[in-house]
């Protein structure tokens, strides 16, 4: 405004030329005035810090963001000319690096009925998406990775973050799950005269290979296969294996042909088995795993994600949010085998990332889970290596999920040590992605 101003005396009280000239002055002033303030760093101050890969923290944290970046990690006594930085003061505050979620769906709603959300529009699950990636931003989740959604339209709410249009977690989304007809991710809840079909079926090895190539085509960035059946399905059995492991491998192969992760919802052992075998990045849900497949899952290094929070919300929320009694007698199946499989694959060694399947219960509580993954058999430091450094591992991204120099500024902060009560990390009191903050 005051720019605006000085170039409206300058024209009426200056010669043409001279009042160009003054304008242009004006305007060069400032915009590098503008740009000396975009490019001052930043100084964080706390407490202390997580060091996730050590699974220590760390007392007296100073960190210096540049842009988007990390550039030290130390002790404030170790930052020289502190008063060239912009200040944020997090006393009384542990970092951590931001968390990330694994198995989301940000285009549902679990207090919506369950029936009628199942006709909602793409428009309409569009924003849905777009509300739920906020919520989860602010509860300390920078990274997710969405595991189906209708209509691209998680991509799309991806494309507006990227694009600064919108607040939201770094995503990779697998556009349509892909699945075999009647399977887990097909839709059976329609009549069959409407002949309805979800825009993942495909049957047969190439039929799936067109399948990925379509996702791909559309702005998929990973890429997802339903090899068993599912809790909240019509008609499947979870424990049932649907895709052959001929169908599964030619998932995979297409998509580390493309150079994309590829996970597959699998309940059942000979699912989860096949899927391994077949070269499947991550495993999910995990719910019936024998000795044996955990051995195998150990030796190929295969991640596995298991939603261990919901069923408490499911048994508790779900009949009056419209869940069929088919789907909450599954979940009442899978729930205690689910959790038994989680606590042996953890004390096997398995690779572990943090994964909640969020709209299966409210966008926002994910952090609730880490209590649950404790209590079934991690350390505080296993919690939250899986929703950072293994999350990191998984996605094959060297540049996050720990604070250390050269890593994407994505920092957040709680009030605590979550490694001394990891609770706290179900109130994350500060958010920055990218540099940007977005919490405090």
């Amino acid at each position: 405004m005051t720019t605006f101003n000085a170039f409206k005396l300058a024209k009426i009280s200056l010669p043409k030329a001279l009042s160009t000239t003054v304008a242009l002055a004006l305007f060069s002033s400032s915009m590098v005035s503008s740009s000396m303030a975009m490019a001052q760093d930043t100084l964080i101050i706390a407490d202390g810090y997580v060091d996730v890969a050590a699974g220590k923290t760390i007392a007296d944290a100073a960190i210096v963001v540049s842009d988007n970046r990390i550039t030290s990690v130390g002790r404030l006594d170790d930052i020289n000319n502190q008063e060239q930085y912009k200040v944020v003061d997090l006393g009384g505050k542990i970092l951590l690096p931001g968390v990330m979620d694994m198995h989301v769906h940000l285009s549902g709603d679990a207090q919506d009925n369950f029936l009628e959300s199942l006709n909602y529009s793409v428009p309409r699950q569009t924003v849905k998406a777009v509300k739920n990636a906020k919520t989860t931003l602010m509860a300390g989740f920078t990274t997710v990775r969405d595991l189906g959604a209708a209509g691209y339209s998680v991509i799309a709410t991806r494309d507006g973050i990227s694009a600064g249009e919108i607040p939201g977690p770094r995503i990779w989304a697998v556009g349509h799950s892909i699945s075999i007809t009647g399977g887990h991710c097909d839709d059976n809840f329609s009549a069959p005269e409407k002949q309805a079909r979800s825009a993942g079926v495909a049957d047969g090895p190439w039929a799936v290979r067109t399948k990925v190539r379509e996702n791909i085509k559309y702005g998929a960035n990973a890429i997802k296969i339903c090899a068993t059946g599912g809790v909240f399905s019509k008609g499947t059995k979870v424990g049932v294996q649907q895709y052959t492991e001929q169908e599964i491998k030619a998932a995979v192969d297409e998509a580390h042909l493309r150079g994309l992760t590829i996970a597959s919802h699998a309940h059942g052992t000979e699912g989860i088995k096949a899927s391994i075998r077949a070269g499947i990045d991550s495993i999910e849900h995990c719910s019936f795993m024998d000795d044996e497949t955990i051995k195998m899952a150990v030796k190929a290094g295969t991640y596995l994600s298991c939603d261990i929070y919901n069923t408490e919300y499911t048994l508790t929320y779900g009949e009056a949010n419209g869940v069929p009694e088919e789907n909450i007698n599954k979940e009442k199946l899978v729930s205690k085998a689910q959790r038994e499989s989680f606590r042996k694959a953890v004390k096997a060694g398995a690779n572990m990332v943090f994964g909640s399947d969020a709209a299966i219960y409210p966008h926002g509580d994910n952090g609730k889970q880490f209590e649950r993954m404790v209590t079934f058999g991690m350390t505080p430091a296993q919690a939250l290596q899986a929703a950072t450094i293994n999350s990191a591992a998984l996605l094959k991204q060297d540049d996050l999920g720990q604070l250390k120099p050269g890593y994407l500024a994505d920092i957040i902060a709680v009030d605590g040590d979550p490694l001394q009560d990891i609770r706290l990390m179900e109130n994350v009191s500060f958010v920055m992605k990218d540099g940007i903050v977005f919490k405090k």
